[in-house]
């Protein structure tokens, strides 16, 4: 059995560069590259689109539709407010962000609503209905 010689000096380096390499790429880029992520749903009669963008206020998000580009953004703005103390670790974020879906046909964008509650931006993008062609007979004269 060999003995090895724990080094705590060495565990505490360790340390220090997971730490830096989460504070760095994870907490600050975030998993997705510094974009909030988004489900969508194709229901019946319409389509959903969930951005997990928590800490925002609905009036933070601007949402446009320019041709057939549906596009949701949040600007992140500067806070200048001063608090006593110094702060020790920072890990809350709110990064700027600009996401493009690509709206077709299908939609009817007179219909879209967006809606923000519990840190959730809920888009709803209803269908068209389908205009169904009616069969005809037609007799030969």
């Amino acid at each position: 059995m060999t003995h090895v010689k724990f080094n705590p000096q060495a565990a505490q380096n360790i340390n220090n560069w997971v730490n830096r390499f989460l504070d760095q790429e994870v907490l600050n880029e975030g998993f997705f590259g510094g974009y909030p992520p988004v489900n969508i749903y194709d229901n019946k009669d319409h389509y959903s689109i969930d951005v997990a963008a928590p800490g925002l206020e609905k009036n933070d998000f601007k949402v446009q539709l320019d041709k057939n580009l549906l596009v949701i953004s949040f600007e992140k703005k500067e806070n200048t407010e001063t608090k006593d103390g110094r702060q020790v670790r920072k890990e809350f974020s709110q990064r700027s962000f600009k996401r493009s879906f690509t709206v077709d046909e299908k939609i009817s964008v007179e219909g879209i609503v967006a809606k923000y509650e519990n840190g959730i931006l809920k888009l709803t993008l209803p269908k068209k209905e389908d205009v169904k062609e009616s069969s005809k007979d037609i007799t030969v004269l």
